[in-house]
């Protein structure tokens, strides 16, 4: 089975067919159809290697995660590929680990299979290496972190918006003595989820010390070991604020562990909303960050550069975040507000 069949069925030309499966836009939107149509009923598979030889293009993007492990990054893959596949683009796919190397090495493959575009969706990069891009007019996406220069896009997150509206939930449940546990602070995104959370705390106005804050490491680990650090404080915070989810759920398990309960001892929120949020026992509260949402912010920043559709000279996008409550927080009572 080959284009001269397909051509034959649809009733064009080969050229016409070749355009068609490499999506020229020189074909009218009636022909491409009958195209469609004919290469469905007839069963062919284009050869894409095929394809990027003919056409000079790999409709190949990258994407980099941080931690495949962490569900944030696989819900936010699964996001990608959809808009990504829908659009006649393959992915090419690497988690680094936060290892230096890692990344190094994702890069050089990236360039030698010729991709279009990369979604950076992880905290920092060096610059040689997004130069390495850059130079190449490789379109890049990044979530927050990237300079500011031709063919870099940034996805501006909006921590203050969901952070805010968690710290008045909490103070109007009757709770004054928070704390937070963050990530990392050698990653900038840690440090702006850190900072959003301050400047929300001071506008509340508590009436109340400086929140208990903790350095974590965005692991179920980290925020199970964070539980002996806050019950050991000598003002026990009642409310506890996570810099992402897999901390909180730590948190939880860490409150169990020590028969405490959730949340008649001490109320815990979350951050990004992970699919595995909802099903906690008890489900939790959380801070939502779509992934759907951020994921097509990032393909829609890459499109545009790659397309023509969009300034090269880079753009920025923003994206919201809000409070979803479950059942993980509680008004405090008298007995523990003393």
């Amino acid at each position: 089975m080959g284009i001269r069949e397909i051509a034959k069925k649809a009733g064009v030309s080969v050229a016409t067919v070749s355009r068609t499966v490499n999506r020229v836009r020189r074909v009218s939107p009636d022909i491409a159809a009958r195209v469609w149509s004919a290469i469905e009923e007839l069963g062919y598979i284009p050869n894409t290697q095929a394809r990027a030889l003919v056409s000079g293009r790999s409709r190949l993007l990258g994407l980099i995660v941080s931690d495949i492990t962490n569900p944030f990054f696989p819900e936010l893959v699964r996001g990608f590929e959809q808009v990504a596949v829908r659009s006649g683009y393959e992915i090419l796919l690497a988690s680094t680990n936060y290892d230096p190397d890692l990344m190094a090495a994702t890069v050089r493959r990236m360039i030698e299979r010729k991709v279009e575009g990369v979604g950076v969706m992880t905290s920092e990069m060096q610059i040689s290496l997004i130069e390495q891009l850059t130079d190449r007019h490789i379109p890049l996406a990044f979530i927050d972190v990237g300079p500011s220069a031709p063919h870099i896009s940034n996805i501006s997150v909006n921590y203050q918006t969901g952070l805010g509206q968690a710290v008045e939930h909490l103070r109007r449940l009757g709770h004054r003595r928070l704390a937070f546990i963050g990530g990392p602070l050698t990653l900038k995104s840690a440090r702006l989820r850190r900072e959003a959370f301050l400047r929300c705390f001071s506008a509340a106005q508590m009436d109340s010390d400086r929140p208990v804050i903790l350095e974590g490491d965005h692991t179920l680990e980290g925020g199970f070991n964070a539980v002996q650090e806050l019950l050991s404080t000598s003002d026990r915070p009642t409310a506890v604020m996570c810099s992402n989810d897999l901390t909180a759920i730590g948190v939880l398990r860490g409150l169990d562990a020590e028969g405490l309960r959730t949340p008649q001892d001490m109320s815990v929120i979350g951050f990004d909303d992970i699919h595995m949020a909802q099903f906690m026992l008890p489900p939790l509260t959380t801070v939502r960050l779509s992934r759907l949402d951020l994921a097509r912010l990032a393909f829609e920043a890459l499109i545009g550069d790659i397309e023509g559709t969009a300034a090269s000279n880079g753009a920025t996008y923003r994206i919201e975040t809000r409070l979803i409550v479950r059942s993980s927080t509680a008004r405090l009572s008298m007995r523990d507000s003393t």
